[in-house]
């Protein structure tokens, strides 16, 4: 058996060619350093996904302006090949027209791990190979190591900068290709070696915002990608009764308090978006309650087929919110429906979030929030066969 290198790749480093997708940020850029020093032939590659204008130097974005000439410097410093390739379009089409037409339907979607799943992983991975390279090493914090069953993903050491959440959707075959070498590493240490390969972007701060988004205003950009899309509508209490008048679903979020735009004797939150109708319906917190889930667009990577789970149903832990501790939680296969139980429940949950699995540290996929459902055991069964009764059902015409 040939000799496996530190990436788990047969032959020695100097023969092994690794392409890195340098984003002009601090940990990308110590990664393609790590592999130069190992002896790697390391091949960086940027992508340009969107042109700011006038927003082109902020320093809270990635992939655009001043973090590709950044990511060149740091190629030059290293000595090392550089690409930058134009993916506006790609980007444009994969990415920011699906997060606009998943707002309009009433979602709250998650664009970062769009991008990973049908950019990133997917075409850049494919531009790698036609590089001829043997990997795509990533500065994303999660680990990936060989198991029993093929290449695992682990959440990383660095607890607080952990992104297994954003990679949930990363399939097994593209995880024999990536490699993560920040995995076990703290973000101190990353700075540390940056300043100690005389980096420019030692100090550089980290993304902070959606790339299209970077003033953080969605609803702007949405009425941008599709002008005229915002249609008022009524503000509904969950009794039924009308109570208001809004300028547009997509200024509303399930779970939201404050900036509603009605008078009450009771604090309401926005319980459902129903596009449908065009309607916001609001009602007591108690109805922001969540137990049962349906997923959409499922990517398994447990050992145990999916399609094998116990009727029973599997033990996990899931992540609703990225920030948030993973909560104990029961997956079952329904008729082929991936229907998640959260044992103690969620509030605010909302379609076109992410649902992920966790055993321990493993990652074992995730899915789409296709619907919410209340408490009691018919939920499962009505979430599979469309009841109206399921929160967001009706947000997500014709999507399986």
């Amino acid at each position: 058996m040939a000799e496996l290198n530190s990436l788990n790749l047969p032959g020695p480093p100097e023969s092994t060619r690794v392409v890195v997708a340098m984003s002009g940020g601090v940990d990308s850029s110590v990664v393609a350093a790590i592999l130069k020093d190992e002896g790697y032939d390391v091949v960086g590659i940027t992508l340009q996904l969107y042109d700011h204008g006038g927003a082109a130097t902020s320093g809270s974005t990635c992939c655009a302006g001043q973090d590709i000439h950044d990511a060149r410097r740091v190629a030059e410093k290293l000595d090392m090949p550089h690409y930058v390739l134009d993916y506006e379009q790609r980007f444009a089409s994969a990415v920011m027209n699906e997060f606009a037409d998943s707002y309009l339907s009433g979602e709250t979607p998650i664009p970062c791990i769009s991008c990973n799943q049908k950019i990133k992983f997917r075409d850049l991975l494919h531009m790698s190979k036609d590089l001829g390279a043997q990997a795509l090493a990533t500065g994303h914090y999660i680990s990936s190591r060989p198991g029993k069953n093929g290449w695992e993903l682990h959440q990383a050491a660095d607890g607080g900068r952990d992104q297994s959440y954003f990679l949930f959707a990363t399939t097994a075959e593209q995880l024999e290709y990536l490699r993560f070498p920040l995995g076990a590493m703290k973000k101190p240490d990353v700075r540390a070696l940056a300043r100690g390969h005389g980096l420019d972007i030692a100090e550089k701060s980290d993304s902070q915002d959606i790339c299209f988004v970077p003033s953080g205003h969605y609803s702007q950009v949405i009425e941008r990608l599709r002008p005229n899309a915002a249609s008022a509508g009524d503000i509904v209490h969950v009794d039924g009764r009308v109570i208001g008048r809004h300028d547009g679903i997509i200024n509303y979020t399930i779970g939201q308090r404050r900036g509603i735009g009605v008078a009450a004797g009771e604090p309401l939150y926005v319980v459902r978006l129903d596009a449908g109708n065009c309607e916001v319906v609001v009602g007591p917190r108690d109805h922001l309650r969540a137990r049962r889930i349906v997923l959409r667009n499922l990517n398994w990577l447990g050992d145990q087929r999916f399609e094998n789970l116990p009727v029973s149903g599997m033990k996990l832990a899931v992540k609703i919110r990225s920030t948030q501790a993973a909560q104990p939680a029961t997956l079952y296969n329904k008729d082929g429906a991936a229907i998640v139980e959260l044992h103690d429940g969620e509030d605010g949950v909302s379609p076109g979030q992410a649902c992920v699995f966790y055993d321990g540290t493993r990652l074992l996929g995730g899915g789409w929030i296709k619907a919410t459902g209340p408490d009691g055991a018919a939920a499962v069964d009505s979430a599979v066969t469309g009841d109206s009764g399921l929160r967001g059902m009706a947000a997500t015409p014709g999507r399986a």
